[in-house]
């Protein structure tokens, strides 16, 4: 796992840590959001079997009424935008760890990564076959930043909670698990805070009054 802002090819390009989320729900685009809006090198495999498109929130802040489905493609346009590449039908199989790394697998293939962010909801396996551990009630066991006892991998929403299944919920998980990503990077807490001028650097007419 890097612990560097960057690191240096052989030809001398520069190369940003890179960042796997396994599943692509609240929690795992929340993760990718943060990382990719930060610059980190960030993949999504996703198969699109979230809880959220059987729900309608009408409990999450800052929302008064949002189907499920219409919640996912908005979230999906936004870490599109901010340039995740998120790869829709494509399950992780398995993830190992390699050198200072990690090793994730799927049927199209093998990718690297320096960090893993699994959200694959109440799917555990992957964690399991990781070696993360467990709690006695049988949920992945994490620290306050979401990390897992396997240095460099974090484990969010239903994956470590038995019950609290909520989207606001697994959406905070998934920043708590980037920024953390982002401070081990950058060697000092690390903090996601934007002003009114740097949404208008960004969207420009596009910013909400």
């Amino acid at each position: 796992m890097s612990d560097t802002d960057d690191s240096t090819d052989a030809d001398g390009s520069t190369q940003m840590p890179s960042v796997i989320v396994a599943g692509g729900g609240p929690a795992g685009l929340s993760a990718a959001l943060f990382t990719a809006k930060n610059g980190l090198e960030t993949t999504v495999f996703d198969t699109d079997e979230t809880w959220m498109h059987k729900a309608h929130l009408f409990n999450y802040l800052g929302i008064g009424s949002v189907g499920g489905s219409e919640f996912m493609a908005t979230a999906r346009q936004q870490v599109d935008d901010f340039g995740v590449d998120r790869r829709q039908d494509e399950p992780v199989t398995a993830v190992s760890e390699s050198g200072d790394g990690f090793i994730v697998e799927t049927d199209e293939g093998e990718y690297e990564a320096d960090y893993v962010v699994l959200a694959t909801g109440a799917n555990r396996e992957l964690a399991d076959d990781l070696g993360c551990e467990f709690t006695d009630t049988d949920v992945v066991d994490v620290d306050v930043d979401m990390e897992t006892s396997v240095d460099g991998v974090y484990a969010t929403g239903a994956m470590v909670r038995p019950e609290e299944w909520q989207a606001a919920i697994a959406v905070g998980d998934g920043a708590a698990a980037a920024l953390n990503i982002l401070s081990s990077i950058k060697g000092e807490y690390y903090h996601d805070f934007d002003v009114p001028a740097d949404a208008e650097r960004v969207f420009g007419d596009l910013v909400a009054e």
